[in-house]
């Protein structure tokens, strides 16, 4: 199955204010039942464990509403693990409005921190956006801003995943959905293709996994001299 770009709605913010509402609820659901929520955990478990601390600054880039930071800091404070989350994105509207987190309008490719500014930058359902080049070109920028990991939360491409995206249209609450879901899954990379990227960006070490229902979890570790 080849990668075809396709437009998704909700990063042209079309719709009416109830339709992105709705779509944003549905995003909920998806991370929160099909392996979303999972996956990030997963991953911050691995660095809690090769780290050995308990404590870290992150940085998520495209980070919408914030619902994945909001999870995991609740999630790993019961362990006596603290995150402190920035949230950043494009649009100031698409940031939530509660406190929970700093959060600021930026540009992913440019992003605005000095150099090592966070232990770690991650983003959620972000990269399957970017063409190639774009995805070089981000990394290279998340590499600089973290100290110790990248982490993407991604989908993968697969016929039996389109399939589903299809399949579960009558579900989702918002037309914005119908078109996005199965536009997400052409749209996304593979997990060969999305560790090569970031072998070409330059990442030392890139742990990738496989997480339910075609999610992956990409782990870009630092090296130590480059986070000094």
């Amino acid at each position: 199955m080849e990668r075809r770009p396709t437009c998704e709605l909700l990063d042209t913010d079309s719709g009416t204010a109830m339709e992105v509402a709705e779509s944003l609820l549905d995003l909920r659901w998806f991370n929160r039942w099909f392996g979303g929520l999972g996956t990030s955990r997963e991953m911050m478990e691995n660095v809690v464990r090769e780290t050995r601390r308990n404590s870290f600054s992150l940085l998520d880039v495209a980070s919408g509403e914030g619902f994945v930071p909001q999870f995991l800091t609740s999630e790993f404070a019961r362990s006596g693990i603290q995150l402190d989350f920035t949230l950043l994105d494009r649009v100031a509207t698409h940031l939530p409005k509660n406190g929970f987190a700093a959060k600021l309008v930026g540009d992913a490719f440019q992003l605005p921190f000095r150099d090592a500014a966070f232990d770690l930058v991650a983003s959620s359902l972000f990269v399957h956006h970017l063409a190639p080049q774009d995805i070089l070109i981000f990394v290279r920028e998340a590499l600089r801003v973290c100290r110790v990991a990248v982490l993407v939360n991604d989908l993968i491409r697969h016929p039996l995943h389109l399939a589903l995206a299809y399949a579960g249209r009558p579900l989702y609450r918002s037309r914005i959905t119908r078109n996005d879901a199965p536009a997400s899954v052409w749209q996304a990379y593979t997990v060969e293709e999305m560790k090569a990227f970031f072998e070409r960006a330059g990442c030392p070490r890139v742990d990738v996994r496989r997480h339910y229902l075609y999610r992956m979890g990409v782990i870009a570790w630092k090296a130590r001299e480059q986070a000094a």
